[in-house]
């Protein structure tokens, strides 16, 4: 019987609000509460409201045989503590049917595994004290931020006690193997990992409401005989995607939420289907082998790889900046320090810098509050120019502003260098269109 599991990613980031250059030294407020706040609750009332209800009803009607699993960031946490208890509530109903498993991941939804392995612990571990006070489960499956992993980054999980973890079945490494198999990590075999049938997750999470793709309309039928016609030895199929897929990013006029609804029954009625958790996947299946991915890679993009977050000059002057900060935030015994630092290293900062305007750009427009990567590098450097001048115990305050004064200017001319740079792939790319016409 093949299993199918499904995961579901939450996750709402501390969006800065406007920071201008006049600010630093004068005003340590760096979060807009009104955008955050809306957002959380817009979000709530199209997605996690309505579908965290459809999910129970499914739980309810097959006898607990409908199962699905969720990893929520401690900063979504933090925000529907804030902003939407509602939403905590109905999270925690469906942790009390025992069919629905939280996983581990970085509190922050941050990058922090690719640079720092003691703040990736620590936020590891805040994360999971969230998941034991408000769902009563200690998790045993972890899911990185963006499902990023790297042979690396997955035995330092392993040595976190965590038996196995989630990662995205990515072409460029997976070759000719198949994602509908349990894996492990090379260094450490006791990981076992879980790979996201990037196909068959994006056909819900991408596809279904495009009128122009040649498989619309998706039905629940269609898309049951997809997966059962499968090799008929592949042991399982992981259905990963943002929650938000379920009446943000695909409106419920789309018919997501009665496809799901239909999804169980189709799959049951075939009798050759199971639903599993991902901590019973990885108890049940014997991995067929390991997995050897040298290079960090993700679940975003084409390219499947860190080039999201850290893929320009913007991106990496910001992460290097950051992160050169920890020994002095450490050393300060300060909550409102630490909750900064932790809520500037949040992933979609360093996403909202994003400069791939061709293959993925109307992705990274998605809930951006920035008109361009540069405006979004601008005010977090500025932010971040004040966070420092909080750092530094008897700092020359109008001394460090005229040097950061003198440091924008060089951000801009960088940033002018980049636009001519781009500027000119646009140009040629136009050109190749031509002439290809």
């Amino acid at each position: 019987m093949k299993k199918i599991c499904f995961y579901f990613q939450v996750h709402q980031p501390f969006r800065l609000r406007t920071y201008r250059f006049f600010d630093i030294g004068k005003n340590h407020d760096y979060f807009d509460e009104f955008a955050n706040k809306s957002i959380m609750r817009k979000v709530a009332e199209k997605c996690y409201l309505p579908m965290n209800q459809l999910l129970l009803e499914l739980i309810n009607k097959y006898d607990g045989k409908f199962k699905v699993a969720f990893s929520i960031s401690g900063v979504a946490l933090d925000q529907m503590e804030m902003y939407a208890p509602d939403v905590l509530e109905s999270f925690k109903k469906l942790a009390q049917t025992g069919k629905v498993e939280f996983l581990a991941e970085t509190y922050a939804h941050s990058l922090s595994a690719l640079t720092d392995r003691e703040e990736f612990e620590t936020q590891v571990a805040n994360q999971v004290k969230k998941v034991q006070e408000h769902f009563n489960q200690t998790p045993t499956v972890f899911r990185n931020t963006e499902l990023i992993y790297s042979d690396h980054i997955g035995s330092i999980v392993a040595d976190m006690g965590y038996k196995g973890m989630l990662t995205e079945g990515a072409k460029h490494i997976m070759a000719w193997k198949s994602p509908n198999y349990v894996y492990t990590n090379t260094i450490n075999p006791r990981l076992k990992l879980l790979l996201k049938n990037f196909k068959l997750s994006d056909d819900i999470a991408f596809r279904f409401s495009n009128r122009e793709w040649n498989q619309w309309p998706l039905t629940t039928e269609k898309y049951v005989e997809w997966v059962r016609n499968l090799d008929g030895k592949e042991e399982i199929v992981n259905l990963f995607m943002d929650y938000e897929t379920f009446g943000e990013h695909q409106w419920e006029e789309t018919g997501i939420f009665e496809f799901m609804r239909a999804l169980p029954d189709a799959a049951f009625r075939h009798g050759a289907f199971e639903f599993v958790t991902p901590s019973e996947a990885i108890d049940q299946l014997q991995p067929v082998g390991p997995l050897h991915i040298q290079e960090p890679i993700s679940w975003a993009d084409e390219e499947r790889d860190l080039t999201a977050w850290l893929g320009n000059e913007l991106q990496d002057d910001a992460f290097e900046k950051l992160y050169s900060l920890w020994k002095i935030v450490r050393s300060k015994d300060d909550p409102d320090i630490l909750r900064d630092w932790r809520y500037l290293q949040t992933s979609d900062h360093f996403y909202y810098m994003c400069t791939k305007w061709f293959s993925d750009g109307d992705v990274h427009k998605y809930f951006n509050p920035y008109g361009s990567p540069y405006e979004a590098y601008i005010n977090f450097m500025n932010v971040l120019s004040d966070y420092k001048i909080r750092l530094g115990e008897g700092t020359n305050e109008q001394a460090e502003v005229e040097r950061l004064k003198k440091l924008t200017q060089q951000q801009e001319e960088k940033i002018r260098e980049l636009n001519m740079k781009i500027g000119e792939v646009s140009r040629k790319e136009t050109k190749s269109v031509g002439k290809k016409s």
